[in-house]
């Protein structure tokens, strides 16, 4: 909200610079944004008169004209602005003026010189000259009484200030200039100055029909007929300035009219066409299927949501966001219906927003404007239409008013004990009676309390930390104590063997990842595909549409990370994140950290695409597999010992996904993009990703000292002919159940052999076999192995093959 300084200082005038004024303002919780004079800088710019203009002899669009600047003699002044004609008064630079800075930055100095020959004194001025708007159309014509000689400054008031402030959505009573004065009355116990709104004589006994059919939408409604008015009049120069200094531009003297109340009272109003309506009009709710054209030239589809004012035949506005164009105001209008209605603040919030526009009146009407002032904000208008667009005939009749839904101040108390708890300082009683009784709010006192009835326009006023903020406010931030807060602190250790996030992913980059951090919000259908969650957590008002719930999986934001990257020519991508996800768990409790039904763990997910390592001397590497990515999982879990079963998901490939298990518990899953994804994304090869629990990576173990074995360890070798369905697993789970009086300290698979198509009796093996050779290590703490301890132990290994996957030695 922007106005200037000179409006707010009609209303209230408290002997302090503006730098204090807009200091005070700020504390007191109305952020002054801006600053800005009216009008930059400029001298010996006065008032001159056009006495004589004629041709220029040497230029078909020069002319010389003779000006009266109060100099006791005519000014000889060339000018080459279209308008420049006898009788107008503009702002005339004599010579030695300094005008604003042009574009090289640096001051306009009027000299006496020639142009094309004739001899000019000075210089007549546009707005654009003086930097005062863009217009350069020709001169910037002054009132005509405007005294000759004097400084253009003070004439047009260009020393003023123009505020621009950042209001919080709770300050709608602020949102006007007399709604600034009252506060800064308040703030500095100047005076108010509260003009007279004197009812207009009534003339006729017109009145309009009007039936609000819609009392939630409508709490008050409130017109009045004015006949006879001349829509050709030219708004005063005066409400032109203010408009202009609040950000408007003039438009015609009706809607400059509407507008200025509007800006001075914080009142949105609408004047119709009266000639253009059909009958009365009825406030409603809109119904399916009808369109309004608006003032913007827009045509909206309507709803029952959407609050309207209709005749007999159409709809005719926006319930308190904008008019229609059918009923507008025209150059032909001569009778005109004034209309100002308290709107429910509830039933205009988002409606602007939902047809991707904005304007000043549902701004306000969804804060809240003060529904007991509808018809005294006529009585304002219906004088400015007479004083400005009145002519002899024109007639004003009585002030249609219905309150059919007036809302109900409900009562706020204020406890004194808590205010000063909450507020860090001590106050009393008295001192919060003095604060209300500066605000106009009207209270009862009790023992160590005061009730406070709400005033119409204050609807920010609900519970008792609203007063308290009204106390904090008035008696000055500035004046709060600065205590510095007392409290215990206890640090918070970490257990040893938990690893830190931080660490966590130092330890991810060192495997060669870079980390991304990417939006919770994405498109439906990867949490259904991708993610295969039919539920997800939906956004009541998402950003955009493909970003409409909750992820469940960091997957899909990493699949989409690489696309971005591969359709920049990037050929290796090997990216993880360390993010939140959300899913649906209704045994999840409403807590201070968490809501209600909605899980929310941390997961640490990262995807490889492209080569396994960079290209180096040996040339270029293999594409990345599951066993690359595997392996960076096992790194991950440091000494912790992960088990990998075979697992359908939906992101995944069926045959190349696994499931991460750690103590008997699964933690995630690892594996090669489905081919149907890797298509669906035009991926020319499959990434490998993985997704883990973010607590089960981090909680770790604390290494165990052991005593350095005093005997060396003996290693045996064992090849096995199995079937070609046993797997590892199998076979290392077989090999370690061995009986082998506890000697058994390791055991690695280090060959596989399959015999060609056709050889397979030379070896020994038949079709469907295949040969596991295993190296175990055996060793004892106590004493020296002998070799028959040792060959027991490999015979029972052998022993426990044979019986649990039928194998037997090879040959």
């Amino acid at each position: 909200m922007q106005f200037p300084e000179s409006w707010l200082r009609a209303f209230c005038n408290p002997p302090i610079t503006t730098e204090q004024l807009a200091d005070t303002l700020t504390m007191a919780g109305f952020e002054v944004e801006e600053l800005r004079p009216v009008a930059p800088p400029f001298t010996q710019v006065v008032v001159g008169e056009i006495k004589q203009a004629e041709q220029h002899p040497n230029a078909d669009r020069l002319r010389v004209c003779q000006v009266d600047a109060g100099q006791g003699a005519l000014l000889n002044i060339v000018c080459g602005a279209p308008n420049a004609r006898v009788g107008i008064k503009v702002p005339c630079a004599l010579v030695g003026a300094e005008l604003p800075p042009g574009e090289d930055g640096k001051p306009f100095r009027i000299k006496l010189g020639k142009l094309r020959g004739v001899e000019s004194q000075g210089m007549l001025c546009s707005a654009r000259e003086l930097h005062l708007s863009d217009d350069h159309g020709g001169l910037l014509e002054l009132a005509a009484e405007a005294p000759v000689g004097a400084d253009v400054r003070r004439v047009l008031d260009l020393d003023d200030t123009v505020f621009t402030l950042k209001l919080t959505p709770n300050l709608g009573h602020a949102l006007s200039v007399y709604g600034i004065a009252r506060e800064l009355s308040a703030l500095t116990g100047a005076p108010l100055n509260t003009p007279d709104l004197p009812p207009v004589p009534v003339g006729t006994p017109d009145v309009l029909p009007v039936k609000v059919s819609a009392p939630d939408l409508c709490g008050r409604f409130s017109g009045r007929v004015i006949r006879h008015v001349d829509t050709q009049a030219a708004t005063p120069q005066w409400m032109v300035d203010r408009l202009a200094r609040c950000g408007q531009r003039s438009v015609t003297a009706l809607v400059d009219i509407s507008n200025y109340v509007m800006f001075e009272y914080g009142r949105p109003t609408h004047i119709f066409d009266l000639d253009k309506i059909h009958g009365g009009l009825d406030v409603r709710w809109g119904k399916p299927g009808e369109r309004l054209r608006l003032l913007n030239g827009e045509s909206v589809a309507l709803d029952a949501t959407v609050g309207v004012i209709a005749d007999e035949r159409e709809v005719e506005s926006l319930a308190g966001i904008m008019g229609g164009d059918a009923t507008a105001v025209s150059d032909d209008t001569r009778n005109v219906y004034v209309e100002a209605a308290f709107w429910w603040p509830d039933a205009v919030a988002g409606r602007s927003r939902r047809f991707n526009f904005a304007t000043d009146a549902g701004h306000r009407f969804e804060r809240g404007v003060d529904p007991a002032l509808t018809a005294a904000h006529i009585e304002r208008i219906s004088r400015l239409v007479i004083d400005i667009c009145g002519t002899p005939q024109t007639v004003c009749g009585p002030i249609d008013d219905q309150q059919p839904n007036m809302p109900q101040p409900r009562p706020v108390t204020l406890r004194v004990a808590r205010a000063a708890k909450v507020l860090g300082m001590p106050v009393t009683q008295a001192q919060c009676a003095d604060v209300f009784r500066r605000l106009g709010l009207a209270f009862t006192e009790g023992d160590g309390t005061l009730t406070v009835t709400p005033p119409a326009c204050r609807f920010d006023l609900r519970i008792e930390e609203d007063l308290i903020e009204e106390v904090a406010r008035i008696v000055g931030y500035q004046n709060l104590p600065e205590t510095a807060p007392l409290a215990p602190i206890v640090p918070r250790v970490r257990a040893e063997a938990r690893q830190g996030r931080f660490e966590l992913r130092r330890a991810v980059a060192a495997l060669g990842y870079l980390e991304t951090i990417n939006f919770s919000f994405v498109d439906e259908s990867w949490e259904r595909e991708l993610a295969g969650n039919a539920d997800p957590v939906r956004l009541l008002n998402p950003i955009a549409s493909q970003m409409s719930v909750m992820r469940s999986s960091l997957l899909g934001s990493l699949l989409q990370v690489v696309k971005r990257n591969l359709d920049r020519r990037a050929d290796r991508v090997r990216v993880f994140e360390v993010g939140r996800v959300f899913m649906r768990d209704a045994a999840v409790a409403a807590t201070d950290r968490d809501v209600k039904g909605v899980a929310q763990p941390m997961r640490v997910a990262g995807i490889i695409y492209g080569p396994a390592g960079r290209q180096g001397w040996e040339g270029r590497q293999p594409p990345a597999d599951f066993f690359d990515a595997k392996g960076d999982v096992e790194a991950l879990l440091g000494a912790r010992r992960a088990v990998f079963e075979p697992a359908a998901h939906p992101a995944l490939h069926p045959g190349r996904a696994a499931r991460v298990l750690l103590d008997g518990r699964a933690i995630g899953v690892v594996g090669e993009l489905h081919p149907r994804w890797r298509q669906r994304w035009e991926l020319p090869h499959a990434p490998v990703m993985f997704e883990l629990d973010l607590d089960a990576v981090l909680q770790g173990t604390l290494p165990q000292a052991q005593p350095v074995p005093r005997q060396q360890p003996v290693e045996r070798d064992v090849a096995v002919v199995v079937k070609e369905a046993v797997t590892h697993d199998q076979l290392m789970a077989a090999v370690h159940a061995a009986p082998t009086d506890d000697l058994l300290r390791d055991a690695t698979l280090f060959d596989i052999y399959r015999p060609k198509a056709g050889s397979e009796g030379a070896a020994g093996m038949a079709a469907g076999d295949k040969s596991l050779a295993v190296r175990l290590v055996l060793g004892s703490e106590a004493e020296t192995l002998t070799d028959e301890r040792i060959d027991g132990a490999v015979q029972s290994v052998v022993e426990r093959l044979r019986a649990d996957l039928g194998a037997r030695l090879r040959g």
